[in-house]
């Protein structure tokens, strides 16, 4: 029977990650009872060290990717966004609010605050965050520029005043993305998310009052009416994104390209990166978006969150978080190869300490080989992968307690590895079609991939994305044209169509 698999979390915590793992039969890694490097998952909430990343052993994954400061952190997404409209144009990069850094921006700033001011019949809102904190701190609004105060850099946004609400109340939605890889370009969504609200109405003539204004659980659970019914919201501040898709259905819009231009935000603010990010196979990381949807259902995005909080606060927690962990560490694609570490690692220090082996254990990691001699002759396939560099490997979940939910990679007739449409409740968001598949494969092209997004929405807009077949024909479809046709599925609706077939006529 093959050994567990053993996960290390940096200062015990979080403690629903040890929990998911403790009931997936993993065991916790134990400093004084096991080598430095016997461990498979090694999960932080804070930055790993270059080093850690270039020490990785085969078996080994860590929960983010190197270099992602770009988008999570407020400053640096500011930058980015304001790069790839520059460069792509403000067609597609018009989600975000107008926003400055200060104080370099300041004079900008001011010159924008003058030409509103003068310029408009009605008032102008700003909202101030600093930019390397978390949790609603230090945020605040204004309207006077009197009132702009501080001490630390800080982006400075227009504050979008026409939210829509619900029973008076704001909200945002915090949409869970994981990325497999940067390198192809891979990115994943989950079906369920949370849509988190403020606790006392929205009101424009008390800017002070953060229960009104801000939707961090962090703030909100402290708040007078946290636990009082607060109409179509209820008690707390959350729901889940199954409960806001009933809401939706009440609406008079179109849903799919609602869920569409979410998923344009969440791709195109990862393109603004892509190309920065070191390779490193290894890993996946789950960014929170934050995205705010306005009163005339245009979605914004506030910010990402770097290790988005995975704290029980509440029912909705429990039936988001736990389940969405669970489909992050499937999404690490363990095997039983990664069981043999010990073996492979015993084996690898006793040669060097025996024979005088002057092969450092990174330069055997950068080869991609690792001697594995002393394993049994019936682990054949787990010793192949071992010689394999990791970036090569295809690998089935198959530590799970429950049914395996990977759907195997598949290969396009040109040898292009198609990764799986779902992984538990993950969707694939991107690649999306052939097209996007072709553009990520190598050198990033970005300008296809804005022209293909481009094309998906432009459908969605004139309304074709409503011509369905049914389920049935959509499925027989789906089989017959398995094996030459890309599949993706539209995120964002409970039971997602093909967009291969939501664009054709029944």
């Amino acid at each position: 029977m093959a050994a567990s698999l053993v996960f290390r979390l940096h200062d015990r915590g979080p403690e629903l990650v040890r929990e998911v793992l403790l009931e997936r039969g993993w065991e916790e890694y134990n400093e004084g009872e096991r080598e430095e490097e016997d461990w498979n998952l090694y999960w932080r909430g804070s930055l790993f060290q270059t080093s850690q990343y270039h020490n990785l052993l085969p078996w080994q994954r860590l929960n983010h990717h190197p270099k992602t400061v770009g988008i999570t952190r407020k400053d640096c997404l500011a930058r980015n966004l304001r790069r790839m409209k520059a460069t792509f144009g403000s067609a597609l990069y018009d989600f975000s609010p107008t926003t400055f850094i200060l104080p370099n921006d300041y004079t900008c700033f001011l010159a924008e605050y003058n030409r509103l001011r003068l310029a408009r019949g009605t008032s102008v809102y700003w909202i101030v965050k600093p930019v390397d904190l978390s949790r609603g701190r230090g945020i605040f609004i204004f309207e006077d520029i009197k009132d702009l105060v501080y001490d630390c850099s800080v982006v400075i946004q227009r504050y979008i005043s026409s939210s829509l609400l619900i029973s008076g109340y704001k909200f945002d939605l915090r949409i869970y993305v994981c990325v497999k890889s940067f390198h192809p370009l891979t990115v994943y969504i989950h079906q369920e998310g949370l849509v988190r609200f403020a606790t006392e109405k929205f009101n424009l003539s008390s800017l002070h009052n953060l229960y009104a204004h801000l939707t961090n659980t962090s703030i909100n659970k402290f708040g007078p009416f946290y636990k009082t019914e607060k109409g179509r919201v209820g008690r707390g501040c959350k729901w889940t994104m199954s409960k806001f898709r009933h809401f939706l259905h009440s609406q008079q819009i179109n849903e799919l390209l609602l869920w569409q231009r979410i998923n344009n935000i969440v791709t195109l603010t990862l393109l603004a990166i892509a190309t920065s990010v070191p390779s490193c196979p290894n890993c996946v990381e789950l960014f929170g978006f934050d995205i705010l949807i306005d009163a005339k259902f245009k979605p914004w995005l506030l910010e990402v969150n770097y290790s988005p909080a995975l704290t029980l606060d509440c029912q909705a927690d429990i039936s988001v978080k736990k389940k969405l962990v669970s489909d992050v560490i499937d999404m690490m694609n363990y095997t039983s190869t990664d069981s043999l570490r010990d073996r492979a690692y015993r084996k690898h220090r006793s040669d060097v300490t025996n024979h005088g082996n002057s092969e450092t254990e990174a330069e055997r990691q950068h080869s991609g080989e690792t001697d594995v001699s002393s394993l049994t002759p019936d682990t054949q396939e787990s010793e192949e992968a071992f010689t394999r560099p990791a970036a090569s490997w295809k690998l089935p979940n198959i530590y799970s307690t429950k049914p395996v939910r990977i759907t195997a990679e598949k290969t396009t007739g040109n040898g292009q590895n198609i990764p799986p449409v779902k992984v538990g409740d993950f969707i694939r968001t991107f690649p999306f079609n052939r097209a996007t598949l072709k553009a990520s494969q190598h050198e990033l092209d970005i300008r296809t991939v804005l022209q293909e997004i481009q094309s998906l929405t432009g459908q969605l807009v004139s309304g074709k994305g409503h011509k369905m077949k049914s389920r049935r024909e959509e499925k027989v479809t789906a089989d017959k044209d398995a094996d030459t046709d890309f599949d993706s599925l539209l995120w964002g609706p409970k039971d997602p169509p093909l967009i291969s077939q939501c664009f054709k006529s029944t």
